[in-house]
Order: C-alpha cells, then sequence, then structure tokens
C-alpha cells in the first residue's frame, strides 16, 4: 500500500533549506509545494527546481496553497510565522536553534502544546547511530563530565556580503547559533542543565570583519540536574586551523570522545576493546524521513527533538549570552510555566 503523499511548504529557501529540499526529494511519499522567502529570487528558484509555487508572505502562501507540514529554515532573529502554523493547524520543522527571543520561544511552545501540534527541530545528531550507542550506554553509566564545542576561523563575506551570523542581534552568537548542537547533544545523553556561568572574549580578533559583533570566543561551564557538569566552548577566530567540532564524555565506566561534523565516536570501555562508530554523511535525509513518517503514520516516538525540547536547548544557550554579558551565574529558565 502506497505511502500517503506528504505536501510540504517552506518558510525560507537559503542553503539549510536547500539541504533538506534535496533530502527531502530522495524520500517516497513527498511533494514540495511552496516556497517563500523575503528574496523573490530565491523562492523563485526552489519552485523552478522542485515545482511548487513561489511566495515572499507566508499568509499569502498559506492562502494560496493546501499544504500537509512547513519547513522553518530561518536565521534565528527571524522567527515568528511557526504561529501561523500553529493557527491553521500545520505540523512543522524548524531549523535549529528555534529562535532568538525567549519570550516569544515559550508563545510558540505554549500554542504548540495546546494544539497539541506534531513538531521537529533540526538536532540531526539525536539521529546518528554513534550518538544513539552512547546514550543506550549512559543510562545505566551516568555522565559525569562532559568537554567540547566548535572551533574556527573568522567568518569571510560571500561576493563582498557579510552573512547575518556575524551579527549578535542576528545570530545571537556562535555559541548559540552553532554551539547549540553540541549543548543539545550535552542534553541528550545527560539531562537537562539547571545552570549556566559563561565569560566571552570580543576584540581580540584583528582579522574581524566590518559589522563583526559576535564574541571572538566563549566558555561556558553547564550545571545538569543529575549533578554531571560540563564545559563547552565556541572560537570563531581560531585561523591556524586545527580546530573543528568535539565532544569528550566520561562516566564511571564509558568514555566517548565524538569528532567532526558527523559526530563520529570512539568509545571506551573498562576492560573492553575500542568501539568506532563512523557518522553517517546524509544524516539530513534520516531526520527528515523521520519526520514525514511521523507525518504519515501518526507515529511521534520517530522524532528525537519536538519544538518543546528544541526549546530548552534554546534557553541553556540564551542563558550563556546572559551569563557572558553579566559574567554572573544563570539559572536556565522553564520553557513552559
Amino acid at each position: 500500500m502506497p505511502s500517503k503523499v506528504v505536501r510540504i511548504g517552506f518558510v525560507g529557501c537559503g542553503g539549510i533549506a536547500q539541504a533538506h529540499m534535496d533530502a527531502l526529494t530522495k524520500i517516497e511519499g513527498v511533494q514540495l509545494v511552496a516556497f517563500c522567502d523575503i528574496v523573490p529570487e530565491k523562492a523563485k528558484a526552489a519552485a523552478k527546481k522542485h515545482g511548487g509555487k513561489a511566495f515572499t508572505k507566508v499568509k499569502q502562501m498559506l492562502k494560496s496553497v493546501e499544504v500537509d507540514a512547513l519547513f522553518f529554515c530561518l536565521p534565528p532573529f527571524a522567527h515568528g510565522d511557526e504561529l501561523l502554523a500553529i493557527e491553521h493547524g500545520i505540523p512543522f520543522f524548524v531549523e535549529k536553534p528555534v529562535g532568538l527571543d525567549l519570550g516569544l520561544i515559550r508563545e510558540i511552545a505554549a500554542g504548540v502544546r495546546e494544539k497539541n501540534l506534531l513538531t521537529s527541530v533540526g538536532y540531526m545528531n539525536r539521529y546518528r547511530r554513534s550518538v544513539n550507542t552512547v546514550r543506550e550506554l549512559l543510562q545505566k553509566d551516568h555522565p559525569i563530565l562532559l568537554l567540547g564545542g566548535w572551533i574556527g576561523g573568522t567568518p569571510i563575506s560571500a561576493g563582498g556580503i557579510w552573512h547575518w551570523w556575524v551579527q549578535k542581534d542576528k545570530s545571537g552568537g556562535q555559541f548559540h547559533e552553532q554551539v547549540t548542537h553540541t549543548v543539545d547533544l550535552a542534553r541528550y545523553l545527560a539531562g537537562e542543565v539547571v545552570e549556566v556561568h559563561a565569560y566571552q572574549s570580543k576584540g581580540l580578533n584583528r582579522l574581524a570583519p566590518e559589522h563583526y559583533t559576535v564574541e571572538d570566543a566563549m566558555v561556558v561551564n553547564l550545571k545538569f540536574q543529575s549533578g554531571a557538569i560540563a564545559n563547552l566552548w565556541a572560537c570563531c577566530s581560531a585561523n591556524g586551523g586545527g580546530g573543528g567540532v568535539s565532544l569528550q564524555v566520561y562516566a564511571t565506566e564509558t568514555t566517548a570522545h565524538f569528532t567532526g561534523w558527523e559526530h563520529s565516536v570512539r568509545i571506551y570501555r573498562r576492560n573492553e576493546d575500542i568501539v568506532e562508530i563512523r557518522g553517517e554523511g546524509d544524516i539530513f535525509r534520516i531526520e527528515d524521513e523521520a519526520f514525514v513518517k511521523a507525518l504519515q503514520t501518526g507515529d511521534r516516538s520517530l522524532i528525537r527533538s519536538n519544538y518543546i525540547d528544541g526549546a530548552k536547548t534554546a534557553a541553556v544557550t540564551l542563558a550563556a549570552v546572559k551569563s557572558a554579558e553579566t559574567g554572573k551565574p544563570v539559572e536556565v529558565e522553564p520553557v513552559i510555566q
């Protein structure tokens, strides 16, 4: 019996949206029908490539085209139209982080809960075999210490145009926008974070471009409800190389070293051989397929991070931003009051 066809619309048609579009075209039962972007050329290009109609306003798109789900692929500062999806009762997928305004995030989370809406957030590492193998081990051997983060070079322009990412009021900074993946993974492996204490470095990056207002680096200490602790870091001014993405997890019997964007892992267990698991290259297809199957079957257990869960990760990173500004510890505020 063929799967139910899922008609999908996109809000935001930039680079990450294109990655999801390409992944979705490989999944049976998916039809891309609508594309919305404030830059008309981006929406038109997506519609030309995948079929469907192009729009610049979400309200207009929802009036004109019937969709079964929406993909929100937006910069942190540009969220809010999720409220329209809630109003229309349309399930949705949101790329991380889910926003920059905790008040708005809470409003969306409350709406999702009230409507019992099916949602998913793009924390794709939760779908990796490497991550879930370690998570299963840690259910009985609880994490004690986690270390990790993202280290890269100074952002560069695209044809002389500076990306929104280098502006703090648009991205929230590297920790909120990129290291959100590591924070979410720490939550997935070690449980909820109750307090953070952060320090930032600014003004030392001699290669910083004009309009660069994000921090050069940040270190953040996390205290988990379980009693575990973590030290996570961000740096976008390390131009000599040797950085990258990493997370190390230490428990009584288990050590796990995740490396690279794909989060390949080496697992060390007392009195056992080292286990190595490579990360999947097609992870967008894997997480998108889980969302599509949940839409087709109603099985929400397929989704590893719904909107409320993703909002909890945003609450941690936004608390870190606040702590870095004040230099004082900050308690992580609840998403649902």
